[in-house]
């Protein structure tokens, strides 16, 4: 919302410099971005009228005119403009004049004639836009009077920042409101009277979609002159608000906005088939704005409509069919109430963002519609004429905004604010605000909302009104004191930050991506899930919620190879969402490596990483908790890994996460030169640990033995591990693969494992019978259930 000093202060006129009224603003919840002032700093320049006008003997485009104004009498200026002719009002620099950018004007000769002064353009003194021509002023402009002071340029322009349920301060009313509340100032605004009938033309009005539209005001104002001209002091309100001028009515209905805070539109009347329909489009209806901008109007889009066809989208843009032009000679002008609810998202889904649709999809005050349309045809008449009709109000009282009872609680006042207010300060603040008091008791009162507070709903709302009012830095600052116990962890959990910890210690490095991922990435990493769309994505990236952490974490080795990093490994905890009757949420911790083994070092080793690198560090994490024996590996197949590359995790008989290499095809599309590799554990499943327990150490030796067997090429490792520890007693504490042959010498389907067994007891030391024993069973069983023999 931007406005001008000077006008705010004709509603509301505390005694606070312009800079002291900004921060008060901001102090009270209404963030200040701004203060600017409203022209650019010049001097000397008064407003001139060209008395006469002549082509310039030796330039086409030059003009020799006499211009009064300069108190030592007419003066000959050379002008460039095509638009300098006989008889207008023009801004005009003596000579002397300083203009913005520390141009001064000086005596000077063009082209063999002398000028003394120059007239000014709108751009070239800072007052806005226009560089096509010297700036054409009113024709009762008073000659020779100092601009600054007929426009009253010693003025600033404050912008301020709303929170998006602050809509009653988009305007100068709700501002000067605002301002009256904090200073305890008289706000008084223009009088409004209604606007005496004079035809008794009426359009008749349907509210069709009842809940998106319950309220509309019309009215025909007959024989209008549009080629009248917007007065300069309404042209300049609306410039220092941040909106051009465009012609009359047009700037009518801005300057209504601006300062009462109710959109309006007006209709040419004679481009109206019958009487006005607020309806939801229908199928295969479109509309040409009045940005020349044609679109196919969308299923349940609100419309305002004729008997025929669609004027406008309602509270967003008019349609340039009807639109008012310099041929317009009736005007029917509207004033509405628009459900928040049916405009929010609509302008954005047609790529549009209007100062009409910014307050609707806030909400507008539903008791407003009168008042806006009273102000504006007063001023209509008064700039163009024309004789007003009657103001026809069409009302659904049944949707309507019901009215907001509010109790608020003394007790409350002291608990929810920490400090204590009088009944009396109570009451005033929020009476000031707007609030009615409909009820007092001994627990407290109930106030009755003001209709243009939204966002006053709730006991909590009354609350921060009161403290806002009162001025949060008046507020004593208290250190907060509580007796708070330690809630207790269970030693079993396994707690996040540990595993994060253990990655970052074997070189991982933390990236955090965004939850949502593109619908392409998606359908690659988990083609069989149908993800949830977002219905209003930031962008076509970001439209799905993942189902998997991989798709962030690909994306971020990309980022990182494009910029010459040709090693990563990478980890990421957070949430995935797994679709279905109900949304499940999984918190999930992913790894990638890609890559070389280790970092580039003198040894000269720059062997690649491969799976077992990255089991290895997954076989780190399930140890962490205490209960590594629980988690084994299985084969397994997955849509975006390496199938001969791929194992699912286990804990018992469930399946907590997945290990492998990316697929060929997902590592062509994703353009990477190299193997990666991935894997993705459920944090909920790796949570549930095992308390640590001191075992004694034995003090006898260990005894080992090797056994190198024969067996099928398709014997999983993990099951022959298994079935060892089962076969040997409890003897044996350690069981490692420590090689395994294919090749000369050796049947094509078979393959040599090479185990180191372990053995030692805690009490005593083992002799020679009871490990032979132990080998014994070992190899009986292995021979009985993988054919196994020894070589």
């Amino acid at each position: 919302m931007k406005f001008s000093n000077s006008w705010l202060r004709e509603w509301v006129n505390p005694e606070l410099t312009t800079q002291d009224l900004a921060d008060q603003i901001t102090m009270a919840g209404l963030e200040v971005e701004g203060v600017e002032k409203v022209a650019g700093d010049f001097s000397g320049v008064v407003i001139g009228e060209i008395v006469a006008c002549e082509q310039h003997p030796d330039a086409d485009k030059l003009r020799v005119c006499k211009v009064a104004g300069d108190p030592n009498g007419e003066m000959q200026v050379v002008c460039g403009a095509a638009n300098a002719r006989i008889g207008i009002k023009v801004p005009f620099a003596l000579v002397g004049a300083k203009l913005p950018g520390g141009i001064e004007i000086k005596r000077a000769k063009l082209r063999g004639v002398e000028s003394f002064g120059m007239l000014c353009a709108q751009v070239e003194l800072e007052l806005g836009e226009g560089s096509d021509g010297i700036w054409e002023l009113p024709e009762m402009a008073p000659t020779g009077t100092d601009l600054r002071e007929y426009l009253q340029l010693d003025d600033e322009t404050i912008e301020v920042d709303l929170t998006p349920n602050r809509s009653d301060c988009l305007s100068v009313a709700g501002i000067a409101r605002e301002v009256g509340v904090l200073n305890r100032s008289a706000v008084q605004g223009p009088e409004i009277r209604p606007v005496s009938q004079q035809n008794d033309e009426s359009l008749p009005v349907s509210l069709l979609a009842e809940a998106a539209c319950p309220r509309y005001v019309g009215r025909v104002i007959r024989n209008v002159d549009i080629k009248a001209q917007t007065p300069i002091w309404m042209q300049e309100r609306l410039r220092r608000s941040g909106l051009r001028s465009i012609d009359p009515v047009v700037d009518v209905t801005n300057y209504v906005l601006l300062e009462l805070g109710q959109p309006m539109h007006a209709f040419d009347r004679e481009k109206l088939s019958g009487g006005i329909k607020v309806r939801l489009a229908e199928p295969d209806e479109v509309l040409t704005l009045l940005d020349s901008q044609k679109v196919e109007l969308q299923e349940g889009t609100l419309l305002i409509a004729d008997e025929e066809k669609p004027l406008a989208i309602a509270g967003i843009m008019g349609g340039l069919d009807s639109s008012v032009t310099r041929d317009t000679q009736h005007l029917f002008l509207e004033s509405a109430f628009f459900n928040p609810v049916a405009i929010a998202g609509k302008a954005r889904s047609y790529g549009l963002h209007t100062d009409s649709s910014h307050r609707f999809e806030r909400g507008v005050d539903y008791r407003l519609q009168e008042k806006a349309i009273e102000r504006a045809t007063r001023l209509l008449v008064d700039i163009v004429g024309g004789e007003p009709g009657p103001v026809h109000v069409r009302e659904l009282s049944e949707t309507m905004p019901s009215e907001r009872h509010i109790t608020l609680r003394r007790t409350r006042v002291q608990d929810g604010l920490g400090f204590t207010l009088t009944d009396n300060e109570i009451v005033d603040i929020l009476t000031r605000l707007g609030l009615e008091k409909i009820d007092e008791n001994e627990e407290g009162w109930t106030f009755l909302a003001p209709s243009f507070r939204f966002d006053l709903a709730i006991e909590a709302d009354l609350l921060e009104e009161l403290a806002r009012v009162y001025g949060y830095n008046r507020i004593p600052s208290e250190s907060v004191t509580a007796e708070l116990e330690i809630a207790p962890r269970p030693e079993s959990k396994t707690v996040q930050r540990e595993l994060e910890q253990i990655l970052l210690a074997r070189g991982y490095f933390e990236a955090i991506t965004f939850s949502f991922i593109d619908s392409d990435s998606a359908a690659l990493f988990d083609p069989l899930a149908e993800p949830v769309a977002l219905q209003n994505p930031i962008s076509a990236e970001l439209a799905v919620m993942r189902t998997t952490l991989l798709p962030g974490l690909c994306k971020v080795l990309q980022y990182n190879l494009n910029r010459q990093q040709s090693r990563a490994r990478l980890f990421e905890t957070g949430l995935r969402f797994v679709p279905g009757p109900q949304l499940r949420q999984e918190q999930m911790l992913a790894g990638l490596t890609y890559g070389s083994r280790l970092t580039e070092n003198w040894t000269g080793n720059r062997d690649a990483v491969d799976f077992y690198d990255v089991k290895a560090d997954v076989e780190a994490l399930l140890a962490h908790t205490g209960a590594a024996e629980e988690f084994h590996f299985e084969t397994a197949k997955h849509p975006a890994l390496h199938p001969g590359q791929t194992a699912k995790i286990m804990r018992g008989n469930g399946e907590v996460g997945v290990i492998g290499a990316l697929h060929p095809q997902v590592q062509k599309k994703l353009a990477l030169r190299k193997p990666a590799f991935v894997f993705e554990l459920s944090l909920e499943a790796m949570g549930k640990g095992r308390v640590p327990l001191f075992s004694p150490l034995s003090k006898f030796p260990e005894v080992r033995r090797d056994l190198a067997l024969l067996i099928d090429a398709d014997v999983p490792a993990d099951s022959l591990v298994k079935t060892t520890v089962a076969a040997a007693d409890e003897t044996l504490i350690d069981l490692k693969i420590f090689d395994v042959y294919q090749g000369k010498g050796i049947d094509l389907n078979r393959k040599s494992v090479a185990l180191g067994l372990t053995f030692q007891h805690s009490s005593r030391t083992l002799n020679d019978e009871e490990i032979n024993a132990a080998i014994e069973a070992v190899v009986r069983k292995l021979e009985e259930m993988y054919n196994a023999s020894l070589r």
